[in-house]
């Protein structure tokens, strides 16, 4: 499949449109129930963050999300209008001090399901990779 993009504004009902429409074509190319959970919550925390903590549900800024899916691998990029990151800054959600906390979470389950995991320089783009395991 060719690489798609899609522009969204900054509002969590068009996220879950555009994670149905991914799954469905993940679905499609034969990846296992869990392979699909993962890529779903991947892409669902990602989204949620790009709205929530880089645009601040602005309305007037849009996410923009690149995608490629193929048989074998899932790509994607995920795009904020705000102003970025350090990911040094982001609180460790396992330390004892944060259990409490919800800060830290999607980003640790985004590194936990997904195969590869970067940022720009920014930090303000999310670019992560899915392998499919082949089924034996």
């Amino acid at each position: 499949m060719l690489l798609s993009k899609k522009v969204i504004q900054s509002d969590l009902e068009e996220a879950r449109q555009l994670e149905e429409h991914v799954l469905e074509t993940v679905q499609g190319c034969g990846y296992s129930d869990a392979e699909a959970f993962a890529i779903k919550l991947a892409l669902e925390e990602a989204l949620i963050n790009a709205i929530k903590h880089g645009n601040r549900y602005d309305p007037d800024k849009t996410v923009t999300v690149c995608y490629d899916i193929e048989p074998d691998r899932v790509r994607f990029a995920v795009a904020d209008e705000g102003p970025g990151f350090a990911l040094c800054n982001v609180p460790d959600p396992t330390a004892d001090e944060n259990l409490e906390r919800p800060c830290g979470r999607g980003i640790m389950l985004i590194r936990a399901y997904m195969d590869e995991v970067s940022y720009n320089e920014e930090g303000n783009e999310l670019r992560m990779v899915k392998r499919r395991v082949e089924q034996g």
